[in-house]
């Protein structure tokens, strides 16, 4: 069993190289894959299922491509594509998962987070984020225009900006303590995730590891895990 995981291309109009990379991995690399985990923030913003971009269709194209080749394909919302749903799911044959799940890999159980839940340090962000993902305040956000689904994606983007650049780069990453209470509660000794922006392979106490997924950006990232461990690699992007 190979498996492998991406997360954070935050794909959007302004960067067609980083759909390009993505094409052309969905298209090799993962094509050899019998498993592709996206944990969280495929897009750089996502208003509801009922609006694809032009230049994002192919991106949900080569999902369901590689879909239907044989490849297990599954998603975690990430902060920036909590509103993609089940009819994102019926057109690229994707399966949304629970924001903490657990999967069994050949070296055990590991558990899987987009990682911004670990952030508890930033109490901001955390009460942003409570908002965000309820279930009430999005269906409210999906009854509305598209044109005013986009304005209010941008004033987020604007605001999430502003505020990042006056926060030290310790309140934007995981708390340690937030880290091992999740890896205890799901009785993992692996845990895997992106959001971060800070791809680095962390041993912690009890023999425990805590992987952290590069952001696609001067270079792409994935993990593959196979029989042999995991292995967090970097690539140029075409």
């Amino acid at each position: 069993m190979r498996t492998l995981f991406i997360s954070d291309l935050h794909l959007h109009s302004g960067r067609p190289d980083l759909t390009r990379a993505l094409l052309h991995f969905l298209a090799t690399t993962a094509k050899e894959c019998d498993q592709l985990y996206i944990l969280g923030d495929l897009f750089e913003a996502w208003i509801g299922d009922d609006f694809i971009p032009d230049d994002l269709q192919p991106v949900v194209d080569a999902l369901n491509t590689l879909s239907r080749s044989g490849c297990e394909i599954f998603f975690q919302h990430g902060n920036r594509d909590f509103l993609i749903g089940s009819r994102f799911e019926e057109l690229t044959g994707v399966q949304i998962l629970d924001d903490s799940e657990v999967i069994q890999l050949a070296s055990g159980p590991a558990l899987l987070m987009h990682g911004d839940q670990l952030c508890t340090d930033d109490h901001a962000y955390q009460a942003l984020r409570q908002q965000l993902r309820n279930p009430q305040w999005q269906q409210a956000v999906l009854t509305k225009s598209v044109e005013e689904r986009l304005e209010m994606a941008k004033q987020l983007r604007m605001a999430s900006e502003t505020q990042t650049a006056d926060k030290s780069t310790e309140i934007m990453d995981v708390n340690q303590q937030a880290v091992l209470a999740a890896m205890a509660e799901s009785n993992c000794d692996l845990l895997i995730h992106g959001h971060t922006h800070r791809p680095a392979v962390h041993s912690l106490e009890g023999g425990k590891r805590r992987i952290v997924l590069g952001d696609w950006d001067k270079s792409g990232w994935y993990l593959e895990a196979s029989k042999q461990g995991e292995k967090l690699i970097v690539f140029d992007l075409i």
